[in-house]
């Protein structure tokens, strides 16, 4: 069985660093904010091309605790509008609401599957405070057009950048294009941890250090609270791990754009519609997501030839029992995707023999 995604053959090749890192921090006696922490919040930055990162728990809270933030700090208010594209996973919409926004839900650009910047602008009211563009599967969104938008109208703008970290548009990295931008280390992402961790990144100083005192119970200073926070914090062993994972990000970067190049200029099937790409820098394919109208036939054919698939994501947000309150949106594009997509498999750890038996079964599909 050829795997989506084998994390044990990916982190066995850093086996001895990841146990050494391990070991640093056991040794260290020191497991909340500490060293680790700090360095790997200056590299990240630094990797990302902003001022400020702030190590948080998860992705999630990365995204909820800007919003918060950005609350604390007067900038936004119970009720208001965040734009987002439909076709995202529904922890983006999960932090909207948390905070006691109201999601604004647009279907996305057809070909990319990313927030469509033509699209924002119908949508814009007095109450709208907060662009959110998702950089699906690992291509940035049109964020040359977006910040021009926010601009023009006063917008914050708020980056998902779960699944693009490394992505680059116009000569910046994914991260650094909006006000914040938010980042999980989910152990299956480009840059996975061993567990469960986040961060955000921004150019505001007083941001950062909001957060910072946010995600420590709201304390700024030992035994002081200016705000009511929470505990999301990047714990040490964590950390640890991500620095080495971050000194191999760009080399396994290269091998998915290799992986992503090899089935866009050999499979050559009717059938089955290719991703669309901007620019090689643009994506970093944490995803290689297609378009059949057969897609159950196909993810048979593949299953028979031992090829392990995944559909991101089967049933929108819009049309989960949880947000019930907006079934009746009409978003026919998104739920159009979401009957269609199916992901391949695609990793730094693929051999060609597997990238290879890949593109032949997708050549040899027929829905007949």
């Amino acid at each position: 069985m050829i795997p989506f995604l084998d994390l044990k053959k990916i982190n066995e090749q850093y086996s001895t660093e990841l146990k050494e890192a391990c070991a640093r921090v056991i040794d260290s006696g020191w497991y909340i904010q500490g060293d680790e922490l700090r360095l790997f919040e200056s590299e990240f930055a630094t990797f990302c091309g902003t001022r400020h990162c702030i190590g948080v728990a998860n992705g999630l809270d990365a995204i909820t605790l800007v919003f918060r933030a950005w609350k604390e700090m007067g900038l936004i208010s119970d009720g208001d509008e965040v734009i987002v594209q439909a076709n995202t996973y529904i922890a983006t919409i999960l932090a909207i609401t948390e905070n006691n926004l109201v999601p604004i839900l647009i279907d996305p650009n057809e070909d990319t599957f990313n927030l469509d910047h033509e699209k924002i602008v119908a949508k814009i009211s007095k109450k709208t405070k907060v662009i959110l563009p998702v950089h699906l599967y690992g291509q940035i969104s049109p964020m040359d057009k977006i910040m021009v938008l926010a601009k023009r109208h006063d917008l914050l703008v708020l980056e998902d950048c779960a699944q693009a970290h490394g992505a680059e548009f116009d000569g910046k990295r994914a991260g650094s294009w909006g006000n914040a931008a938010a980042f999980s280390f989910y152990p299956g992402k480009n840059l996975g941890a061993l567990g469960d961790a986040g961060a955000i990144t921004t150019n505001n100083k007083e941001l950062a250090g909001c957060l910072k005192a946010i995600r420590n119970y709201g304390s700024h200073k030992k035994y002081e609270n200016k705000y009511k926070g929470v505990n999301s914090r990047l714990d040490e062993i964590q950390a640890a791990m991500l620095r080495i994972k971050l000194g191999c990000l760009e080399k396994e970067i290269t091998k998915r754009r290799y992986v992503a190049e090899q089935y866009i200029k050999r499979v050559k099937n009717r059938l089955i519609k290719l991703p669309a790409l901007a620019c090689k820098e643009n994506h970093v394919w944490h995803l290689f997501v297609v378009r059949t109208k057969s897609r159950e036939k196909l993810r048979k054919h593949l299953d028979k030839s031992d090829i392990q698939t995944l559909i991101h994501y089967p049933k929108p947000t819009h049309l989960q029992d949880a947000y019930i309150e907006f079934k009746s949106l009409n978003l026919p594009l998104t739920e159009l995707i979401s009957e269609q997509v199916i992901s391949l498999p695609i990793s730094p750890a693929m051999s060609q023999f597997e990238i290879d038996a890949v593109v032949d079964a997708l050549n040899n599909f027929d829905s007949e």
